[in-house]
């Protein structure tokens, strides 16, 4: 699928009723220019033509035949924009409804505090947004049925009441729970239930500098810090939503759910494919409780493990069924916790082939790297654990960072000669060095293989094309001057807040932190709306500020916060606002809805985080924590934090240990430039479908975590974005996303059952007995000889 094509229309499409429900006869031809555009997955130049773009994938159609009389694999943008997706649009429906209302700031809430909550716990477990789909439709259903509307009767004691038809019990129950109420009540409530990055600041700050902002300072931080991105991204709106390469494969399941639950139930096949969601979602709901609960073998299973279980070597290469301990190569996962996406961006089943290929040839380099720097002892790794984190004295034992700060936590120069710099295990540094790597390659990516694109789409003076795009005209846009209105009144916010809350980061700093978010937004934005990847930039502003602003962490986490969370946040809203375009919800509404979960998230995620804090200190500050809190993530970030900030200078000089980092930032920029030239040389080889943004990014990936997935993920990959995409075209259009929906969906609502009824959510952590496929603790699951 070509990333960014370039459109050739036939006149039909300029008339405004090309894509209109009641004459999609008229759309005659789509070509795609076979230039030097860079796929997203598979190229395919086929015609377009349809009697009905906007069917319930119902066929056989017209659309989806190929030139032999059979379906077509789904091969290019255009292909996901109206063979996966429907045009169907009714712009009578209702959306500002009771339940909408009622709905919305009530899972918002709820998703807000538990995902505060889960902020704070041992587990590290985050709110799904599958899950907010779907138990916000069961909700909506049922309050369509216990809530009369106009027509109906209610019988009170012996009387009967008729309910009139009025605005009243038209606002209180219109009709049937429709799509855009559904729609808004899941990207509002998703977006509340994502823990700000400022909840770390100011969690660290009180835990660990005693400096408590008051509240004012608090809540404005968050919500400025969130909001800022939200100003950012939107003037990107014409190039990173409205067009038809602007695909986010990543929403494709869960925009194929939204229409499943809500169109053509009057249509057998509709029937079927909602029938064939319901009893995935319940069998993988079942299922999961074996490996997460009753046999956590099944996360990882390796033949070679049980074959040696005393050997290190084979632990470290074949072991990862438990966190930290190997690379899990070839072991088979039955976790999908582990091998689906897990409400994150990547997926088997919903991410493009090239993009996985390019993932996962990362994680074969990475595997090589990282057995050879430990078997040839590269920056004395053999001293320190093979996989982690953490940063280490030369002689292996854990570096205490404590002892190189003065009072205030600035670098104590004196105290660093005496202590010295620290180590990192040779796993982390590369990581380390993959995301520096990436940074380069991802601006080197975009200006090779999407500048001129955008750069015509910023010039062109056409209305855009995009099927859905036109479907959306007869709803009010947003102004961009609204978004650049936002940016500016949260940039007021961020000057005030910054230097309200002690932070220690100068004025000129934050503003090239923004700098730096701005230009990063079009860069990572147009890789993640193409081929669904946008690898994270924290590392890197970490490292920026730390040479920027030196010797002081506090003010790094708030560089950070400035430079990297934007970037973030400017994303989740393109991927809402093209979710609303998908599934035809105003932009007005999406951002209104959008904007106001941002506004209830922060409040709530202060109020909860000021509770926790009050009554859990001591058990934050503990490195073990209990089974019920844990200020695990919170010491990361501050250790984070004192690495970059108080020790970035001198760990990352010129002509020290580390002081190759950062040039691979240059490196990292040459690395796409061969690729390009040998497709320009050989155009049918396929060096256009090596992402090299995404492959460096990966050559750290395997540095921490549960590892035992990512063979069986390939696999599955191949089987999907390849055999069922090519062999069975049918299956796929119909069913494949909807699968990855429903897997996705079912083990979110298990994880989350599962951690209040036995994993410690509750309070109380009920484990089952140890056996066969159950080790027990001090053993690994997949019976590797433990290394930690």
């Amino acid at each position: 699928m070509a990333t960014v094509p370039a459109l050739e229309k036939d006149n039909s499409l300029n008339d405004k009723e090309a894509f209109d429900e009641k004459s999609q006869d008229n759309v005659k031809a789509v070509t795609f220019t076979d230039g030097d555009e860079h796929p997203l997955g598979i190229t395919g130049l086929e015609n377009l033509g349809s009697k009905d773009v906007g069917d319930v994938f119902e066929g056989p159609r017209l659309i989806d035949i190929g030139v032999d009389g059979k379906e077509r694999p789904i091969e290019n943008d255009m292909d996901y924009a109206t063979r996966l997706l429907s045009l169907d649009d009714d712009p009578d429906l209702r959306i500002f409804t009771f339940r909408m209302s009622f709905l919305s700031l009530g899972l918002s809430c709820f998703g807000a505090v538990l995902g505060q909550i889960f902020y704070f716990r041992p587990q590290t477990v985050s709110v799904s947004g599958l899950f907010l789909q779907i138990i916000s439709y069961i909700l909506g259903r049922v309050m369509e049925e216990v809530i009369p509307g106009p027509g109906t009767a209610v019988t009170l004691g012996s009387k009967r009441f008729e309910i009139p038809d009025n605005a009243f019990w038209r606002f209180m129950n219109h009709g049937k729970f429709n799509i855009k109420e559904h729609v808004a009540i899941t990207i509002m409530s998703t977006t509340a239930s994502n823990s700000a990055l400022a909840i770390s600041i100011f969690a660290a700050q009180e835990l660990y500098y005693n400096v408590t902002p008051n509240a004012a300072v608090g809540i404005f931080t968050l919500i400025g810090s969130q909001l800022i991105g939200y100003g950012m991204a939107g003037v990107y709106r014409k190039i990173l939503v409205y067009p038809t390469f602007a695909v986010y494969p990543q929403v494709i399941p869960t925009v194929q759910l939204f229409d499943a639950l809500h169109r053509g139930h009057e249509s057998i096949m509709q029937r079927k494919r909602l029938k064939f969601f319901w009893i995935v979602f319940i069998g993988i709901f079942i299922w999961e409780w074996f490996p997460e609960y009753i046999a956590p073998t099944l996360t990882g299973v390796s033949i070679f493990c049980l074959a040696r279980q005393d050997s290190a070597w084979v632990t470290r290469i074949f072991g990862g069924a438990a966190g930290n301990e190997g690379l899990g190569m070839f072991s088979l996962c039955f976790d999908w916790l582990y091998v689906g996406a897990g409400g994150g961006d990547i997926g088997s089943l919903f991410t493009p082939l090239s993009t996985q290929l390019s993932l996962y040839a990362g994680c074969a380099v990475c595997m090589i790297a990282f057995c050879a720097c430990y078997a040839g002892n590269v920056w004395n790794t053999q001293n320190f654990p093979f996989l982690t984190q953490l940063l280490f004295n030369a002689n292996g034992t854990r570096y205490q960072q404590l002892d190189i700060l003065n009072d205030d936590y600035t670098l104590n120069e004196d105290k660093l000669a005496v202590v010295g710099l620290p180590w990192y295990a040779a796993s982390q540094l590369l990581y380390k060095v993959s995301r520096t790597m990436y940074i380069g390659a991802a601006i080197t990516h975009f200006f090779l293989w999407h500048s001129k694109t955008v750069y015509k789409i910023m010039r062109q003076k056409d209305e855009c094309s995009d099927p859905h795009y036109r479907k959306m005209k007869i709803y009010k846009e947003m102004s961009s001057w609204w978004y650049f209105g936002i940016f500016i009144i949260c940039l007021g916010m961020s000057f005030g807040t910054t230097y309200g809350a002690h932070s220690g980061l100068p004025w000129w700093a934050l503003i090239v932190a923004l700098i730096f978010a701005w230009i990063f937004v079009p860069i990572i934005g147009t890789l993640y709306c193409t081929v669904g990847y946008g690898p994270s930039i924290e590392n890197m502003v970490q490292m920026l500020g730390g040479a920027l602003v030196p010797g002081k962490p506090v003010a790094n986490m708030y560089f950070t916060c400035y430079g990297y969370n934007p970037v973030s946040q400017g994303l989740a809203l393109l991927k809402d606002l093209k979710i609303g375009q998908y599934t035809k919800l105003p932009p007005r509404v999406t951002f209104a809805v959008q904007t106001v979960g941002t506004i209830i998230g922060g409040l709530l995620n202060y109020a909860i985080m000021r509770t926790v804090l009050a009554n859990n200190r001591e058990i934050l500050l503990d490195v073990q924590g209990s089974n019920v809190w844990s200020g695990q993530q919170v010491q990361a970030y501050n250790s984070a934090a004192i690495a970059w900030g108080a020790l970035g200078k001198p760990l990352y000089a010129t002509g020290t240990r580390y002081g190759f980092v950062p040039y691979m930032l240059i490196a990292g920029l040459g690395f796409p430039i061969p690729f390009y030239l040998l497709h320009k040389k050989f155009p049918k080889v396929g060096f256009n479908f090596v992402f090299t943004p995404i492959l460096v990014a990966e050559l750290g990936y395997l540095s921490v975590g549960i590892n035992s997935s990512v063979f069986t993920s390939f696999l599955l990959a191949i089987f999907s974005q390849y055999y069922l995409r090519k062999y069975r075209a049918t299956w796929f259009r119909k069913y494949n996303f909807l699968l990855s929906a429903a897997l996705d969906g079912g083990t979110s609502i298990m994880v989350f059952i599962w951690t209040f009824a036995v994993g410690g959510g509750g309070g109380k952590v009920t484990s089952f007995p140890v056996w066969a496929l159950n080790p027990g603790d001090g053993k690994n699951p997949d019976y590797c000889k433990r290394l930690t």
